[in-house]
């Protein structure tokens, strides 16, 4: 008998298993994988927020011991320019010289990995096992066997050997086969018409496109009249490269996975370039990135992490973060279940229903980047289903009011974003796809008051220190607005005031002091206002005679900037 059994050993079944000995180091934690790690496997592009999962887990020293290439942002051919961008996690891409291995601080904390999964997925397992989590490698479940009085609880494991085993707990964490999540018949909800096919192979001795400080660089994201390119470099000499085309276009092209690929290689100039005199490790595989969201994520005594609850194309490289945050919330959620101090069922259906949410986010907002794409107008039709999805039209030349419209404020983190990005970086997206400058409601009004009309009020979940706090949430017409953050601080403002000025000094004097700090929480208060005021929580009104906010988006900021590389291997 187990506390909890884990059906996966990879980022997200490691995760799970490393919070939960590190917040209760009693609790019984078996993990089962069916494969021998090391093992090639794709999600190589990390995004900045992993890092603080890490560094939660303890193994971020580990992590960083291997060397892995620092991520300081992306470079994309994308959008209406055929020009070459960036997207930086760092102002203006500038990593400060520093040794490595470093500490889980300072510019370290902007910054992401690239990560060898073959490597990276064994760390964490290890880890795990060095926390006291029993690790069975090669081991496959064959069946998961239903309790008979409740066909929504399982009762035990069968292993491919015959033996049973038995658990409090049980993790998906099985990916894309869903091992639980298909058992359970949880339906699988496709909310996007893209269907794209993957394909990719590691080399060896490809050039990095940029060196940056000591080991940073940025990933490549090249777009084709067809498809676009991945190149990813892993270490100081592999590099995963990939193509991802529609997969009608695969179809009616006629041509082998292989052959597909070789032609992308050679009409990428900047891919054809960095490969000259690089070899390939002839390890070509396919797969499809259809995006879907699992109908929910918890049962009886069952939970769904990582790509067991869902998937959104790779285009953002969101994956891994979304299958270490699920992994957090399970870990936690298990953990407050077993303290018995909330009720477990508010506990699963928090986890579910944000979660789903946080997915679905990252597919609209990867819809939204493939149909504002200048060179896939091909793909325009997808955006139909989208707008029937959403209720919002979404058709290319009405981009801007789907970045008004679309749901900024629902994200957990309390920030007004989506598809990890802030309001304002998405803004300057949108502003570069279509080639003319974004709007702000905010700037149109100069008095500002709540709309609490049908709405009501829900506990919403805090995740810290493995324990979950309970804060506030306003909820109407299936949006939820979390008071933390940012939308607390304009929610308190807005409660004592309705005029510009005194709503803007009132948050100059919530927010955090010290210069830095203080600037970018003032302006996330601003970014957080305009989520308000165009989800509907706030209304605004003019006043002719007084002044109004003027915000605007740089065409170049110090984190999306246009690459001015003249050469493909100039060191930064």
């Amino acid at each position: 008998m187990h506390d909890t059994i884990v059906i996966g050993g990879g980022p997200a079944g490691s995760t799970v298993g490393s919070l939960l000995r590190k917040y209760d180091p009693t609790h019984r934690v078996l993990i089962l994988e069916r494969e021998r790690f090391p093992r090639d496997h794709v999600g190589e592009s990390q995004l900045p927020l992993i890092g603080e999962f890490l560094d939660e887990m303890g193994v971020w020293d580990k992590v960083e011991a291997a060397d892995f290439p620092i991520k300081v942002g992306a470079t994309y051919r994308w959008g209406s320019t055929p020009d070459l961008w960036n997207f930086e996690f760092v102002p203006n891409g500038e990593l400060q010289e520093e040794p490595r291995p470093a500490k889980y601080q300072g510019q370290r904390t902007s910054t992401a990995f690239q990560v060898d999964r073959a490597v990276y997925d064994k760390i964490l397992l290890d880890h795990a096992r060095e926390l006291g989590c029993e690790v069975r490698e090669e081991t496959k479940v064959a069946r998961v066997t239903l309790d008979p009085t409740n066909p929504d609880r399982i009762a035990n494991l069968v292993l491919e050997d015959g033996s049973e085993i038995t658990a409090r707990h049980y993790v998906d964490a099985t990916g894309g086969s869903g091992l639980v999540r298909r058992t359970m018949g949880v339906e699988v909800e496709q909310p996007t018409t893209l269907r794209n096919i993957a394909i990719w192979d590691y080399w060896q001795n490809a050039e990095w496109a940029v060196s940056i400080g000591v080991d940073g660089t940025r990933v490549q994201v090249l777009s084709l009249g067809y498809g676009w390119i991945w190149f990813i470099p892993l270490g100081p000499t592999r590099t995963s490269i990939g193509l991802i085309v529609p997969a009608d276009y695969y179809k009616e092209s006629g041509k082998r996975p292989e052959e597909l690929y070789r032609q992308a290689m050679a009409e990428e100039p900047r891919v054809r370039e960095l490969t000259r005199n690089a070899q390939s490790e002839g390890k070509l595989q396919t797969t499809n990135d259809w995006s879907y969201i699992a109908d929910r994520l918890a049962g009886d005594n069952w939970f769904l992490t990582g790509d067991a609850c869902g998937f959104a194309d790779p285009i953002l490289a969101a994956g891994m973060t979304l299958a270490h945050a699920s992994a957090r919330e399970v870990a936690y959620t298990i953990l407050e279940i077993e303290r018995d101090d909330h009720d477990a069922q508010w506990l699963k259906q928090a986890y579910s229903d944000a979660h789903r949410r946080r997915i679905r986010q990252h597919i609209r907002f990867a819809d939204y980047w493939y149909t504002a794409n200048g060179q896939f107008r091909d793909l325009v039709a997808y955006t139909s289903e989208i707008a029937k999805d959403s209720g919002l039209d979404l058709a290319p030349d009405k981009a801007f009011q789907w970045l008004g419209t679309g749901g900024f404020a629902n994200d957990d983190l309390g920030q007004a974003s989506v598809g990890a990005y802030s309001i304002g970086a998405v803004k300057q997206i949108a502003q570069l796809f279509a080639g003319e400058a974004a709007t702000w409601k905010v700037n149109g009004y100069n008095e500002f008051r709540l709309n609490l009309a049908g709405v009501h009020r829900q506990p919403f979940p805090s995740y810290t220190d493995g324990k979950i706090g309970r804060t506030e949430a306003l909820v109407r017409d299936g949006r939820i607005l979390p008071l933390t953050g940012p939308f607390r601080a304009v929610y308190l403002a807005l409660q004592q005031n309705h005029e510009l000025a005194p709503i803007l000094r009132h948050l100059d004097r919530s927010v955090p002091q010290g210069r830095d700090v203080k600037l970018g929480a003032f302006v996330s208060c601003l970014h957080a206002l305009e989520a308000m005021v165009v989800e509907g929580w706030v209304t605004g009104k003019l006043n002719r005679k007084k002044p109004t906010l003027e915000l605007a988006i740089e065409r170049e900021t110090a984190s999306i900037r246009f690459d001015q590389s003249a050469d493909l291997t100039t060191s930064a």
